[in-house]
């Protein structure tokens, strides 16, 4: 077994250790139904899982993306900001924020932070679903003549994201899938068969609808 997959195992070991994973009848952001809910916002509340968390974000950065393909990190509302601060903290970089909307007073900005034309944005999020939130985002910053070609989230859910964002220019870096981590926690006991199969019900058949 290699270093970063004995880190993935953490990452799903740490995922469940909070919390995060939640089977039920829950509606996304996108609208969308699904069967279970990971909520990473429950992470920052755990200071050492918090850490390690962004430290796995900072080396697959480093190694997977390069820091001198950017020159800013981010913050996708509202989980991603956590993260995307910790994670600019750690590698050195400016950071930024992107709004939900259009602030109404002030400079009336989506992206709150130093911003100059021509800048490379790497844009960090906690999970991705659809895609449709880093889409947004990348959009505002491109607005504000920010370039975004490449974004990161610690979770893609299988659900048509990466290929979504691909189409719009830009390169999803996810460092755990939403099978890989419902695997290892079947394989460690931490969720049973009927959780498993849920979850993996759930990928193949948003997979077919993408």
């Amino acid at each position: 077994m290699t270093a970063n997959e004995t880190k993935k195992i953490e990452m799903a070991k740490i995922i469940h250790k909070v919390g995060a994973l939640k089977f039920g009848v829950f509606k996304l952001a996108s609208r969308k139904v699904t069967p279970y809910y990971i909520d990473l916002r429950l992470v920052p509340s755990f200071p050492d899982a918090f850490r390690q968390i962004c430290d796995f974000y900072t080396e697959q950065i480093t190694a997977h993306i390069g820091l001198k393909n950017f020159n800013r990190i981010a913050g996708i509302p509202i989980a991603g900001i956590p993260f995307a601060s910790q994670i600019a903290y750690n590698l050195k970089k400016p950071f930024l924020y992107v709004r939900k909307g259009v602030r109404l007073h002030g400079r009336e900005r989506r992206v709150e932070g130093i911003l100059i034309s021509g800048d490379r944005v790497l844009l960090v999020d906690d999970l991705v679903t659809t895609g449709l939130t880093l889409k947004k985002a990348a959009e505002a910053v491109k607005a504000e003549g920010g370039v975004v070609t490449e974004a990161v989230a610690l979770l893609d859910r299988e659900e048509g994201g990466k290929e979504n964002l691909l189409k719009s220019g830009i390169r999803l870096h996810a460092l755990l899938k939403i099978s890989e981590v419902a695997n290892t926690l079947f394989e460690i006991g931490a969720i049973d068969e009927e959780n498993l199969k849920t979850i993996l019900k759930q990928v193949k058949k948003q997979q077919r609808v993408a």
